[in-house]
């Protein structure tokens, strides 16, 4: 499988995990929190901006370049969540019900995060080294 077809359904996938995750984010907030509705001012944007990115621009510089910060967007969510003040670590997600789609959406967007990061690094290094010099 051609490594751009991989990096473009990976970065897809991570944007839909981003998704799941950002709806559950937005469910168990506490009103008046930015998580409770406000952060889609900020969230919608910058998914359509990653979604151009992968399926208009895949394989230029700046479509890469798109998709490493997405890469690296999605492989911090579940590092943001372990280690915050109600992360896993501590126990806080286990109480509340619906937690295995919330910690499965983690680790899918850590594998995928995480994936993505390689093969976008991997494109951008593949430009460097076509470049005439």
């Amino acid at each position: 499988m051609k490594h751009n077809l991989m990096l473009t359904i990976s970065s897809l996938l991570t944007i839909l995990f981003m998704t799941l995750h950002l709806t559950s984010d937005t469910i168990h907030a506490k009103v008046g929190t930015p998580e409770a509705g406000g952060s889609t001012l900020v969230a919608v944007p910058v998914l359509a901006l990653w979604l151009y990115g992968t399926l208009v621009l895949a394989e230029r510089r700046s479509g890469y370049i798109i998709m490493l910060v997405g890469s690296i967007l999605g492989l911090g969510m579940p590092v943001i969540h372990v280690i915050g003040a109600g992360g896993i670590f501590h126990g806080q997600i286990a109480r509340s019900s619906p937690a295995f789609l919330f910690v499965w959406t983690l680790h899918a967007l850590g594998v995928t995060g995480m994936f993505s990061l390689i093969l976008s690094v991997r494109g951008l290094w593949g430009l460097r080294r076509s470049e005439p010099r």
